[in-house]
């Protein structure tokens, strides 16, 4: 057999296995999503009371007729509980006219995701995403989703840059998609910047992301909502806490109403002025 010959079949055997995994990850993927179904659907916590159409908007809200670019993955998406987040919570509540561009299992890194393409059909970053909305469009405010996707798929944290500029970003390690996120919400549409945190899970690489975060409150004067060391915030018993979080990621739509909601709103109202 000439080598030729044992290249090409070396290459049949790499495809073969490629198409295996592919095959294989996504049935392993739909028999996972069937049951993550049925537990959200059996859950209290994601009653049709807490559907929008229930839900009673406030008449004096400073973030009424505001224009928020909402920019995250599941937890903004509102993976666990019908699609409804927090972003549209404050939408009927606060009268906010909401642009929720959110993808499920995508990072702030800005690298093509194959989970998230075979899951949702789009692979793209939040980076890569955020470069696509349409920069005419007036945003009061961009409100953006610390992942915990980068934490789990183990994304390099990377340094804080001495630079104020979009180029000199190194968009590849967590930091840097940060910071320009940052820089280009403000850049493009001048407008106040806004990062959320997941509430309390056991994560030391999402710990130092938060950590992270804080320090890069102080550069760029962004408004942050640190769910995740709040104490008081999280100080909550067992069996609340298993109503209010279909995982210890993702909320039911009461976790997103009665718990998440308030806490977001408090930090938009102080920074929508700014």
């Amino acid at each position: 057999m000439s080598k030729k010959q044992k290249k090409g079949i070396v290459l049949k055997v790499a495809v073969i296995v490629i198409l295996i995994f592919l095959f294989t990850s996504i049935i392993s993927g739909q028999i996972y999503m069937k049951k993550d179904e049925k537990k959200k659907k059996e859950e209290p916590g994601n009653a049709e009371s807490y559907n929008l159409e229930n839900i009673k908007a406030k008449s004096d809200s400073p973030l009424k007729g505001k224009n928020i670019l909402f920019l995250g993955s599941s937890v903004t998406v509102g993976a666990s509980s019908f699609g409804i987040s927090f972003a549209d919570y404050i939408g009927k509540i606060d009268g906010v006219n909401v642009t929720k561009e959110a993808v499920s299992s995508t990072t702030l890194v800005d690298e093509w995701s194959m989970m998230a393409f075979l899951s949702t059909g789009n692979g793209n970053s939040y980076i890569s995403r955020l470069n696509n909305v349409d920069v005419n469009q007036k945003f009061d405010m961009v409100v953006c989703q610390l992942s915990t996707n980068d934490a789990t798929q183990k994304k390099e944290l990377g340094i804080i840059s001495d630079s104020e500029k979009l180029e000199d970003f190194d968009t590849k390690t967590i930091t840097g998609a940060m910071e320009y996120i940052i820089c280009y919400s403000k850049e493009k549409w001048g407008c106040p910047v806004v990062f959320y945190t997941g509430s309390y899970y056991e994560s030391d690489a999402y710990a130092a992301m938060v950590d992270r975060l804080v320090e890069l409150q102080d550069k760029w004067e962004i408004g942050v909502v640190n769910l995740y060391n709040d104490k008081e915030f999280n100080n909550i018993d067992e069996e609340t806490y298993n109503f209010y979080m279909h995982d210890k990621i993702h909320p039911t739509k009461a976790g997103y109403l009665e718990w998440w909601t308030p806490a977001i709103e408090e930090v938009l109202y102080e920074y929508i002025g700014s």
